[in-house]
Order: structure tokens, then sequence, then C-alpha cells
């Protein structure tokens, strides 16, 4: 039997329900691999501490929204009276939910085995902290990108795996460069394989003021400026970040406003966005608008407005429908599924 390739054309990629990507910070960091390098002594180890017990506690980082749950902080370099004088300087109260290590463990040896457990007893783990890169490569003398890029996989495989975000903490060369990522320690291997890459740099050697460069698959380019408070907490003094395509009025509060009145709707997604846009006053892209109905379908169900996308005389349409309380029960157990029949021959009509 010939092998082939397991594809996927585009139509039927765009009308399938999949599992929306999860953050743990939202618009920062999500789930799978990211790195955190900075200079030594820049301030990454109290960065780390106060995004694992915030994090913990679900509070909000930044202004971000934060995914409440289980974190680690497997200090390496630290000893546990030192994290717990840290601890003292940024919290009055730590979360039971955020631990910590200092017992060192290396990749190849224990280290995915110990992750892989503690996630087991901890089911509510969100994120893991990894202090520092260095202190769980053992003595490889392999400094290839190839041997860096194999390193990093084993750790964002796992992290895909059980559905949490692994971040390592890592450092800076000496040099300066005008790509402050080309800074970071190793090959580029290690940029290749993680999903994001977080640089902390200090505007001046020990002024308390630093940039956060954020980079990844899944986040847009942004530069945070920061400032070390008394409390030792990275505080933000600015953030480049613009979230274009998140509509100014929710689209879950936008579409239930629209369906109020109506039982059902059908049409294309570029008349669904111009009513859209007319309803909220901003102009909202036929992409968007359909991106952001897929990404909320759970919420959207949650008020009883059920989503469908399909193909009609070769043109795709959404279908909106007003589930009725005596109804809910009837639909599909899963909240997230959806009527997709990209060969449905019926008219596009407005109910």
């Amino acid at each position: 039997m010939k092998k082939r390739f397991n594809t996927i054309d585009g139509q039927t990629l765009m009308t399938m329900p999949l599992q929306p990507l999860e953050f743990v910070i939202e618009n920062l960091l999500s789930n799978g691999l990211h790195v955190l390098a900075g200079s030594p002594k820049v301030g990454k180890s109290w960065l780390a501490l106060w995004l694992a017990v915030t994090v913990s506690k679900g509070e909000a980082i930044w202004g971000n929204k934060v995914k409440q749950g289980d974190t680690l902080y497997l200090c390496f370099e630290d000893s546990q009276i030192r994290i717990q004088n840290r601890l003292f300087e940024i919290t009055d109260e730590a979360s039971a939910g955020v631990n910590f290590c200092t017992e060192q463990a290396t990749l190849g040896g224990e280290l995915e085995e110990r992750i892989r457990t503690f996630v087991e007893e901890h089911p509510a783990s969100v994120l893991i902290i990894i202090d520092t890169l260095q202190m769980i490569c053992g003595s490889s003398t392999d400094n290839s990108y190839a041997s860096d890029y194999s390193d990093l996989s084993v750790l964002k495989n796992i992290a895909d795996e059980l559905g949490i975000a692994i971040l390592l903490i890592h450092h800076l060369r000496k040099e300066n460069d005008n790509d402050p990522f080309n800074r970071i320690s190793g090959t580029t291997g290690i940029q290749g394989a993680a999903d994001s890459n977080f640089i902390l740099s200090e505007d001046v050697r020990g002024s308390g003021q630093a940039k956060l460069y954020c980079v990844g698959r899944d986040i847009e380019y942004r530069e945070i400026s920061l400032k070390h408070n008394e409390e030792n907490i990275w505080e933000v003094v600015s953030d480049s970040f613009q979230n274009k395509d998140v509509l100014l009025h929710d689209i879950v509060l936008l579409i239930s406003d629209f369906m109020k009145d109506k039982n059902s709707y059908t049409g294309s997604p570029t008349e669904l966005s111009t009513l859209l846009s007319v309803q909220s006053g901003d102009q909202i892209s036929s992409r968007i608008s359909s991106k952001y109905i897929r990404l909320n379908l759970d919420e959207l169900r949650k008020r009883f407005i059920h989503a469908d996308f399909k193909k009609s005389n070769g043109k795709r349409i959404i279908s909106l429908s007003v589930m009725r309380d005596d109804s809910v029960d009837n639909q599909r157990t899963s909240p997230c599924a959806l009527d997709n029949d990209p060969f449905d021959p019926v008219e596009v009509s407005r109910g």
C-alpha cells in the first residue's frame, strides 16, 4: 500500500469546529512552550515568582485576564529561604495553588516524569516555570541547532500533551544587537522550538526600568515598558499592544443584541458583518466576525444562540438560531458542535 500524507483541504478546515487556543495569560501566554530571557540579575526570577503567584490566585496580569489554576515554580538556582523571603516581598498571602521545588532534575533524566506526575497529582495545573534552562540541560557538549531544538521540543510536546504552559527562564548574550531576540544565549533552535519568546531588557543597568519584548506564533509582536516597584513587582508603564482583532463591542453581546428580535438569521459572512458594523458603529470585517463567532460558540450557546457555518450554492453562509429553553436539552451534547454540510443546497434566506 502506498504511503500518503494525511491531508485536509482548506474548505473543510475552515468549516471544522476546532477547540480554540487556550491562554494562561490572555493575549500573552498560551498553552505550550515559552522562553523568557534576560541578563543576569535583571529581575527575571522576581518576574517568574510573581507570575506563578498571581496566576494561582486568578488575578489579572498587566490588565490581562488569567486562567486560574495550580502553578509550579522549579527554582533550581534558589533555596527555600530565598523564595520565602521573596514571597514576603511581593504578596501578603500566597495561594496554596502555587508550588515550589528546588531539587534539580534534568532533561532526559527525571524532569519529564516529574512534570507529568505533578500534573497528574494537580489536575488543575496551568503553568510550570523552569528557572533556568541551563540547569536542566545536563552536561552535554553538543551546542548545535539540532540539539537545542530537540531538547526544547521534548518540553513543548509535554506542554501540548498536558494542556499547560511551560515557561523557561534563560540568559542573554553580553553582545548588543539591534534585534533583542538575537541575544538569546544558544542557537536559534531555542527560539524555533518555543511557541513564544520574551526578552526582559533594562534600559540602563540597575535603573529598574525595562522593556519586555514579546513575539510568538499565537501573539502579535508587543513591547511592554515595565518599572520595578518598591515591592519588587514589575508594573506596566506602557504597552504597545493593540488588539486589532477583538471587536470594540464584545462579539457575544453584539450577536445577542442582534438576535434579540429574531428567531433565526441566515446570510453570508459579508452580509452579517455589514449589519453588525451598522449596529455597533465600528467597521467589522467578515473575516473577523466569522473568526470570533467560532471562538465564542460556547458562550453564544449559553445565551441560547446556535451558529452554523455552511456552503450554499457555492457560497459560504452563517446561520444563527435562537434556542428556546425547552429545546436546549435536545441539542447535541457538545456545546461547540456545528452542523457542517459544505454541500447544503438550501437557498440563502433570512428568518
